[in-house]
């Protein structure tokens, strides 16, 4: 057997070494900046490939990062694992059930958001193929399918974190850019895959770029691609709805499941490439299979989400550095034109969709921004396109600068848009009726069924109509904020302001936080119906005041609601300046 020379094996190790650490110390400076980590990781890569690094240091360059030879092909098997296991992360983020039940408004959002930026691509390449880079000879409506694919599609794992870092995660306009991102990122996948299947069958002995797929007709690939769609989102779901109780009860926790999870994936790759689709959609179909489990805990996802964003998910994103020189095949005019189209696409799909849902024109704008960001997932098309010829170094650095900016961009602008038209405070919506020191629930449901009580009497409601509005909500995606807090909410027609309801519960209870600790500060949150801004604001600084640990101990360590608001007020009122 074929091994790597001692020589080979310290470069290696080296390699990764330098990228891990250098993508980690970017990342980390980036986040402080509160931008993505995306963005730093990619730079690092940026540096340490042929644009700095190469042209400094050529003879280091190559001794590090070889382009051919047996370190090349260990690097790249490297690689292709952690775009693998990144795609699987996308996967486990899609809850379809949470598209449907956000009802008109996202759906338009998701499909028009979708259709109309591929139309748009799609007709500017096949309309001026040599503008956007085309070389004579290949396949144009391959490379015209890929574009509108790649202007497309949203970066769900960047777009969770910018939701994330605005306290928009668990709000409702925060889970209507969640679920019609869900939707792009599933449907442009579904294409590609079959892209993929297109390409592979034009050059089906191509060992590097697929390998021999047995000499399978395009025909036979895409339908093979559905049918495994359908059986994965179906049958597939359902076995593994089933296997994961048995899993979690038979087996170490969370190694069990983390185990299962990652022999779903390799086999799910393992079969997609086999068919002739890239790996990584098979990883893709199998996080979606197992994350729409109920059974699988939140705090299993953050295990997997930590191992995943903090070893591999860096290490590619340097790669991408790695495979071209950004100076040399940086086109301006061919940068500016796919910025353009990106974003009048984006932006002109999403806005009429929000628009024809029902939506303000503030938070349309909001929800069209929100999707704008493209991060991982456009560099790993464009990646992959490039592997397979379809487009050039400079279309593949121009996506790249389509990715980092539109994920930079969109949370500033979608925040500019958010509709704050009245300022709600915290310690205004505190009273003695509505705060509940000692809580007698044990569960979930009895827990907002317990405070949807004192709720429906401050807003004249039915209790029982109040506790199945914010259960409803919870099914769609749970509340807590991890830290010990929860805050379930609803927003209802026949409340004319907002009503909170605190409790306390000494003993906790299981929300399914993503820290995997009982919840023992509640609050249940009503809002209007017609007013997004307010739960945004109020749930914003529950979030920002409550993740203080002394700030828990002071509902914690008293019955008092007076002393509460006194505490709330002196300490929240500098993030009403924000």
């Amino acid at each position: 057997m074929e091994k790597l020379t001692p020589v080979e094996v310290t470069n290696l190790l080296l390699g990764f070494a330098v990228m891990l650490a250098l993508a980690r110390a970017f990342g980390e400076a980036f986040n402080r900046f509160r931008q993505p980590a995306i963005v730093g990781e990619i730079l690092a890569g940026i540096l340490l490939g042929p644009t700095v690094l190469g042209s400094l240091a050529p003879g280091l360059f190559q001794g590090l990062f070889p382009t051919a030879g047996a370190l090349a092909l260990a690097y790249h098997t490297v690689i292709t694992l952690a775009v693998v296991l990144l795609l699987l992360i996308a996967g486990l983020e899609i809850d379809l059930s949470v598209l449907w039940r956000q009802g008109r408004a996202a759906l338009l959002v998701s499909v028009l958001g979708t259709a109309v930026p591929f139309a748009v691509g799609f007709g500017a390449a096949y309309a001026f193929p040599r503008f956007w880079g085309f070389e004579p000879g290949a396949d144009l409506l391959t490379f015209a399918l890929f574009f509108g694919t790649a202007l497309s599609i949203s970066a769900l794992p960047v777009i969770a974190k910018i939701m994330m870092d605005m306290n928009l995660f668990k709000t409702d306009v925060g889970m209507l850019v969640m679920g019609a991102a869900m939707f792009s990122d599933l449907v442009g996948w579904i294409i590609f895959s079959i892209i993929l299947g297109m390409m592979n069958a034009h050059a089906p002995t191509d060992a590097e770029l697929g390998g021999d797929h047995g000499g399978m007709g395009i025909g036979a690939t895409i339908g093979l691609t559905l049918l495994l769609v359908a059986f994965t989102l179906t049958v597939g779901r359902w076995l593994v709805h089933r296997a994961m109780p048995w899993i979690q009860s038979r087996l170490s926790w969370p190694g069990g499941v983390l185990s299962f999870t990652l022999v779903l994936t390799l086999a799910g790759a393992a079969a997609t490439e086999a068919i002739g689709i890239h790996a990584i959609f098979g990883a893709f179909l199998v996080g979606i299979a197992v994350g729409d489990s109920t059974h699988m805990r939140a705090q299993t996802r953050m295990v997997l989400h930590q191992f995943v964003t903090y070893v591999f998910a860096p290490i590619f994103f340097v790669s991408i550095g790695l495979e071209a020189d950004f100076l040399q095949h940086f086109n301006l005019p061919l940068v500016l034109g796919v910025l353009a189209v990106a974003f009048v696409g984006k932006l002109a799909g999403c806005l009429l969709g929000a628009r024809w849902g029902g939506l303000s024109r503030n938070d349309s704008w909001a929800i069209s921004f929100g999707m704008n960001a493209r991060g991982a997932m456009e560099i790993i098309l464009g990646l992959l396109a490039l592997q397979y010829g379809v487009i050039q170094e400079d279309m593949f650095v121009a996506l790249v600068v389509l990715a980092l900016l539109s994920s930079i961009v969109s949370g500033p602008l979608m925040n500019k848009f958010i509709d704050r038209p009245q300022t709600w405070k915290l310690e205004e919506l505190l009273h003695a009726r509505l705060f509940i020191p000692e809580m007698e629930a044990a569960t979930r449901e009895e827990a907002i069924r317990e405070l949807a009580r004192p709720a429906a009497e401050a807003a004249g409601l039915d209790a029982e109509m109040v506790a199945q509005a914010v259960l409803a909500r919870e099914q769609i995606m749970g509340t807590s904020l991890g830290q010990e807090i929860a805050v379930p909410h609803a927003r209802l027609e026949e409340v004319d302001k907002p009503v909170l309801v605190v409790g306390h519960s000494r003993q906790g209870i299981d929300f399914d936080s993503p820290d995997g600790k009982p919840t023992r500060l509640i609050f249940l949150l009503l809002t209007p119906q017609q007013d997004m801004s307010a739960q945004i604001q109020i749930m914003g600084q529950i979030a920002r005041l409550f993740k203080e640990e002394q700030a828990r101990a002071v509902i914690y360590e008293n019955d008092s609601v007076e002393l509460v608001r006194a505490f709330v007020k002196t300490e929240a009122a500098p993030l009403l300046a924000h």
